[in-house]
């Protein structure tokens, strides 16, 4: 018995050590946003679900592949960047020292134009309500128009905020923001992860009567139990009607017996009276 379990374990712990791994490195960003202004701050921060491995923040630009911890300050498995300039622009992520990759975010930091869109930089839950703001350098929300795709979200109507409530797959996209004064913002992709959809379980058809089971109960239908109530009433009015003409019948010829008779009696009187 001993040796059957041993051999057992041998075979199956092949199987958990090559066996699929599931990331868990994840990325944070502080404040959650894509777009940044010249001067602006980021946190970014990495979650490796309590492992100990080594974690590091990196990124990926247009001239170079990948950097590690090019920030001002850099601590442990953060990134803490002050005075963004638009060099920091690019993907960042987090990867463990066994090849475990985060997901991507894009961050874009803009000189050139006073105005940026507040969209996250996450993916948002589909479902729950997002809201976009166009900002400027001073931290004021103008009145601003809001697209996607380049087509106008709201008619050409000016607001300061978008508000997209239920959060749909069909709601990504590339949004972007601009006023009349400012100029427009750039263009960032909103991403909406949504749950595996759900399929409505197999209806179960009705079992078949066995063998065994008495059928079912005759029942007269309503039309049928009228038709028949109609026809006893005719009946019987057929059977009254005929024994009334019989019973007058009876009475006629009894009327016709007693005239009959009574001119016999007053016939013999009157033979009588002559002799």
């Amino acid at each position: 018995m001993r040796i059957l379990t041993v051999s057992l374990l041998l075979s199956v712990s092949p199987l958990l050590e090559f066996g699929p791994t599931v990331s868990a490195v994840s990325l944070s960003v502080r404040p959650n946003l894509q777009q940044f202004l010249s001067g602006d701050a980021v946190y970014l921060s990495c979650d490796e679900g309590g492992r100990t491995v080594r974690t590091t923040v990196e990124r990926q630009t247009a001239k170079r592949s990948a950097e590690t911890g090019q920030c001002w300050k850099y601590i442990g498995r953060s990134c803490f960047i002050s005075g963004l300039s638009p060099s920091d622009s690019g993907l960042y992520w987090c990867e463990t020292s066994d090849g475990q990759r985060s997901e991507q975010i894009n961050i874009t930091v803009q000189s050139d134009r006073p105005l940026k869109l507040e969209i996250p930089a996450l993916p948002v839950t589909a479902g729950s309500e997002v809201t976009l703001r166009c900002r400027t350098k001073d931290g004021s929300t103008p009145a601003a128009y809001f697209f996607r795709n380049n087509v106008h979200v709201r008619d050409k109507a000016a607001a300061e905020q978008l508000t997209l409530s239920k959060v749909q797959q069909s709601d990504e996209g590339f949004y972007s923001c601009s006023t009349d004064m400012l100029g427009s913002s750039p263009q960032s992709w909103l991403r909406v992860k949504g749950p595996s959809p759900t399929t409505a379980p197999p209806s179960v058809p009705p079992a078949p009567p066995t063998l065994m089971s008495s059928p079912p109960p005759f029942r007269l239908p309503v039309s049928g139990f009228r038709l028949l109530c109609h026809l006893v009433v005719v009946g019987l009015f057929c059977i009254s009607s005929v024994l009334m003409v019989l019973r007058c019948c009876s009475r006629k010829r009894g009327n016709k017996l007693t005239v009959e008779e009574r001119n016999d009696i007053t016939g013999d009187i009157i033979t009588e009276h002559n002799l």
